[in-house]
């Protein structure tokens, strides 16, 4: 954890990743298998106990729009009862 200008804790974890090939972009998202994909972005990786990837070959609106809801959900679910830090981390102190 990382303390931003307003003194708040923020937390930094990976939401997903993202890897360009020459015709296809694939994003892997590390808690996929926890997210609600009612667009059905998800495409590969469907068998994973964790991660789930979306590969796409062209990006239409519709499209675009789910994606950013699969995003905003993801955040939310990393968010999500992550308050304690972890063996090692520390938390902000106040200098």
């Amino acid at each position: 954890m990382e303390v931003d200008g307003d003194s708040r804790l923020v937390p930094r974890r990976i939401v997903c990743t993202g890897e360009t090939y020459k015709n296809v972009v694939k994003m892997t998202f590390a808690k996929g298998a926890a997210l609600k994909d009612p667009s059905g972005l998800f495409n590969s990786s469907l068998d994973g106990n964790v991660r789930r990837a979306s590969i796409s070959t062209k990006a239409t609106r519709s499209m675009m729009r789910a994606l950013k809801d699969l995003i905003r959900g993801a955040v939310a679910l990393n968010l999500k009862g992550k308050s304690k830090p972890k063996p090692g981390e520390r938390a902000a102190a106040a200098d």
